[in-house]
This record gives C-alpha cells, sequence and structure tokens, in this order.
C-alpha cells in the first residue's frame, strides 16, 4: 500500500475515534498537519541535536479536554541520517546510514496556562506532552539495505546473533508551545524525542563478525560491515550499552470541531462561543 493511502485511513480512524470520545464528553477536537524536521541520535551520532535533519511532515489530532489537558494522537513520516564523517565521532570506522521512519504516537499534553484555541484571551500557552507510540525503519546505506546483510553476522548467527526487528515501541516526550490564530485556527511549534528499545536504527550495535584483512572489495555484504578493512571479530562496531533514539520538531496547524451540543465554553476571553 501506497503511503499517502495508509495515511489517509489512519487520519480517518484518528477522527472517527476521536469524535466518539468527544461526542460523549462534549469537547471540542482540533485536527491539522505537521510539517518540520527529524533526526536521530545514536551510535554514528551520540549527541549532536539537529544534525543531519532531514524533512519530516504528518498528521495530527487533537481532543481537548478541558483548558488544561488533551489527547493527541499523531502519524509522522521523515527520515534520519548518520555518518561518522559527518558527525567526527569515529571517523575512522567510515559508517553511515539513512532511513525512512514512519511514527504514529499517542500522548498527553499539559498546557502551562489555560488555552482554548479561539480565545481572545491566554492566546498563547507553553505545555509538555509524553505518552506512547510505535515506528517502522530500515536503514540504507547507499541504497543498499542493510538489515538484510546481516553486517554484524545476524544472518550466520555470529555470536548468538539474529536479524533485528523493524518494527518497535517508543516513548515520546516533548514540548511547545501553542497559539490560537483565530476562532477556528490553532498553531503550535513542538519538539520531541522518541526514547526507542532498540540499538539497530543506525544498523550499527556490538561488534564486527569479520576478519578485515581477507574482505572482498567487491563483496557488498562485507564492504558494507566493515568500510576500512582494518577490524577483527568481537572489535567494537558499536556501543550495546546505549539504545538510539530519534527526534521530531516543527510546527502544527490545526483546525477546529466543535463536538456534542454544548456550544458554549468557559470566558477566556470576548469570545464565547467557541
Amino acid at each position: 500500500m501506497r503511503f499517502g493511502n495508509y495515511m489517509k485511513r489512519i487520519a480517518l480512524i484518528i477522527i472517527l475515534g476521536l469524535s466518539a470520545i468527544g461526542l460523549h464528553a462534549q469537547k471540542t477536537m482540533e485536527v491539522g498537519v505537521f510539517g518540520g524536521g527529524s533526526y536521530y541520535i545514536g551510535d554514528l551520532n551520540p549527541g549532536i541535536h539537529f544534525l543531519m535533519t532531514r524533512p519530516a511532515y504528518g498528521l495530527v489530532a487533537r481532543l481537548n479536554l478541558d483548558p488544561r489537558w488533551a489527547i493527541k494522537l499523531s502519524g509522522y513520516r521523515g527520515e534520519i541520517a548518520g555518518d561518522d564523517a559527518v558527525s567526527g565521532y569515529a571517523p575512522g570506522r567510515q559508517l553511515k546510514f539513512n532511513s525512512k521512519i514512519t511514527d504514529f504516537s499517542a500522548v498527553i499534553e499539559l498546557n502551562f496556562l489555560n488555552y482554548i484555541t479561539g480565545s481572545t484571551r491566554n492566546i498563547l500557552a507553553p505545555y509538555i506532552f509524553c505518552g506512547l507510540g510505535f515506528f517502522m525503519y530500515k536503514p540504507e546505506a547507499n541504497g543498499v539495505s542493510l538489515r538484510e546483510l546481516g553486517t554484524e553476522g545476524q544472518n550466520i548467527g555470529f555470536d548468538g546473533r539474529s536479524p533485528y526487528q523493524t518494527t518497535q515501541i517508543a516513548f515520546p516526550f516533548g514540548f511547545g508551545v501553542k497559539y490560537s490564530l483565530s476562532k477556528k485556527l490553532g498553531f503550535a511549534f513542538e519538539w520531541g524525542i522518541r526514547k526507542t528499545f532498540t540499538d539497530y536504527i543506525d544498523d550499527v550495535s556490538t561488534t564486527y563478525y569479520l576478519n578485515g584483512e581477507s574482505i572482498n572489495p567487491s563483496d557488498v555484504e562485507q564492504i558494507m560491515s566493515d568500510p576500512t578493512r582494518s577490524h577483527q571479530p568481537y572489535e567494537a562496531r558499536g556501543n550495546s550499552s546505549t539504545q538510539d533514539w530519534y527526534a521530531f520538531f516543527g510546527v502544527t496547524v490545526t483546525y477546529k470541531f466543535r463536538l456534542g451540543s454544548n456550544r458554549r465554553c468557559s470566558d477566556f476571553g470576548n469570545r464565547k462561543d467557541y
């Protein structure tokens, strides 16, 4: 299935699900789009945020429970990348990767100030969020799928290793600022990072499994595992004691729908019929 069609189906499920909740609670719902960037932190980039940022986009749906609390569902699509030569962390290793990443998350948002899209008072509110999500990824280098090559001996069971899963759970958390553009339109800027439970987003985690001196330069599998052809089995290739992270940042623009029969809200501004 093409990703565009997949996102449309996910968006429909999100809207219908939140509508059912909102109709019972007589709350408001906002749906909209996200645009920004994505990047990664891991073995090829241990700590430089925003390094090798790539474009990202997505859909969001927010159920506003009250002026302080909201539930947001999102589906984001982006790309992440890492390169020893760019980060400067281990340039002699000469490893690199890039991966399309698809993220679905459900988070709770807490506004530090009372906020209602459409209010003429308290139109700005910083907020924090946390929740649960899952993501899909596929690390590549020079257009070659790295997982399929088994670059750390996974395909031959070296040292008991097996191929890693490319669908994983993540814990998203972060912060942002909301701003009421008009009676129906809301704007937000946010940054959110994802704690993962895999060290293979970048296809780098444990040790080399080949004798570099015997690597055939025409063997793609071997060259992708050790481009320098200078390492021995069990020499460190990555740091398996740490796990990878990825982040999305950018802006959302949402349109507010009134749910249920309650057509009025608390007077947080001059405009009462929100």
